[in-house]
């Protein structure tokens, strides 16, 4: 098997890789400080305050889908070296996610318990969780503008400004929890409400941020206020039918997480809180996987865009798979050796304690297989412009064998809930199959610029 010695190859797909991998360390930072905060103030905070963030989760894939969407376009434009078509499909971006945001606003400040008591019937962790939501919303609009300006700049190769930002977000956010949740340097205690302040007035200055480097750092784009009316027919349905499958799977993986969050609410309070703390701990350690899906895509996109022979396509794939795969065994093995000390940051105990060690020792395993397929599939494959195969994909592993059998363990055949979480991830080794063959057929492949 022939790999790449373009070493050009290679020092942009690391840089890339470890920009956005940095990043995504920083961004999950944000929750997992606000999780070991609220766990030594409360478990039913941690616990509320983590259903909370489901929805948050599928408001981030949304948002991440329509900026996916934008990469795959933007990054063949740019390998063209094309800048109009890109700043017209930022807009277009714009439009969807502004949409989306003020949707999920009007939602979740209109009926907050309502929204938590799809995931638990525990009144005391639903009470936490919606004074959480109540100001939470507010960060919405932020969050998507943010999300969006920052995909637009990863389409052209910049991504060290979305890792600064995350980086002044995890300090604010920190410092202000720290001041707000306890009760410090003079600031009322207030607990889950405190964590949400904090995290809205973070959300806010990142905005700022990124706005400012746009208008006034960014060289590449050279977008101005004026460029806000730049909106083109064609492009728009470039975007839509490039986009909406993206979107589509992005938002049913969502709902699907708050369903796999439903399923293992309802099994107790200890499984809540357990299941937040793995999750916090695999969106950690999993940060190298999906910051090289991230780095695989523009990388892919820019390959095709700038017309580049279809065997130079072969030797970057081919060599990213071996990457990937070495990405996942080290990545799994790390989670296994630091389970217990990262574990042990969040101050629980008892059956809680227990079952978060299970949920990640299971999660060492499937890691490797995430690292794998979601790099190939969401990475080269959806970046190569074929976004419906991923679609059609997720939802029959999701919805046709996932939940349901996840459903069934936990509701008829009542096994542990370890089991019940096994079942909830297996599909990120079944999925390696489809990945391997669909990866190396190469009739991903298409040229999407006009």
């Amino acid at each position: 098997m022939k790999l790449s010695r373009d070493k050009n190859f290679y020092k942009t797909l690391l840089t890339l890789t470890l920009t956005i991998a940095l990043q995504n360390v920083v961004v999950n930072g944000v929750g997992l400080a606000d999780n070991i905060m609220l766990g030594g103030y409360s478990e039913d905070a941690l616990s509320g305050v983590s259903l909370a963030n489901q929805i948050q989760f599928l408001l981030q894939m949304v948002v991440m889908g329509m900026g996916e969407g934008l990469i795959i376009i933007g990054s063949q434009y740019w390998g063209k070296r094309q800048i109009e078509p890109i700043k017209k499909i930022i807009n277009i971006g714009l439009i969807f996610a502004m949409a989306v945001s003020v949707l999920f606003f009007v939602v979740i400040a209109s009926a907050p318990h309502w929204a938590l008591s799809l995931f638990t019937n525990d009144e005391d962790v639903i009470a936490e969780g919606v004074i959480y939501l109540r100001i939470i919303c507010y960060s919405y609009f932020f969050f998507c503008l943010t999300n969006t300006l920052l995909n637009g700049l990863k389409a052209v190769e910049t991504v060290k400004i979305g890792l600064g930002i995350s980086i002044m977000t995890l300090f604010v956010n920190i410092a202000l929890n720290y001041c707000l949740i306890y009760g410090h340097f003079g600031f009322p205690a207030m607990g889950t409400a405190g964590a949400a302040i904090a995290t809205l007035i973070a959300r806010i200055l990142e905005s700022v941020v990124v706005v400012v480097y746009y208008l006034k750092v960014d060289k590449k784009l050279g977008y101005r206020l004026r460029d806000l009316k730049l909106l083109d027919k064609g492009l728009l349905r470039d975007y839509v039918r490039v986009g909406t499958p993206v979107m589509v799977s992005n938002a049913m993986w969502g709902t699907a997480m708050g369903i796999q969050a439903s399923i293992l609410g309802h099994l107790g309070g200890p499984t809540i809180a357990a299941n937040a703390i793995a999750a916090n701990i695999f969106n950690i350690i999993s940060v190298a996987a999906y910051g090289c899906s991230g780095a695989s895509s523009v990388v892919i996109g820019k390959t095709i865009g700038s017309n580049a022979p279809m065997e130079k396509i072969r030797e970057y794939v081919r060599t990213m798979q071996v990457i990937f795969l070495c990405i996942g065994v080290v990545s799994g093995a790390a989670l296994y050796l630091a389970r217990d000390a990262v574990i042990s940051l969040f101050s629980v105990a008892g059956e809680t304690l227990t079952l978060a060690r299970e949920f990640t020792d299971v999660l060492c395993v499937t890691l490797v297989g995430t690292s794998y397929q979601v790099a190939c599939l969401t990475g080269i494959v959806r970046g190569g412009g074929d976004t419906r195969f991923v679609l059609i994909n997720d939802f029959i592993f999701m919805w046709l064998i996932v939940l349901p059998l996840s459903a069934m363990a936990a509701f008829w055949w009542n096994l542990a809930p370890v089991w019940v979480f096994l079942c909830l991830k297996c599909d990120q080794v079944l999925k390696c199959f489809v990945a391997v063959v669909k990866v190396n057929s190469y009739n991903w492949v298409r040229r999407l610029t006009r």
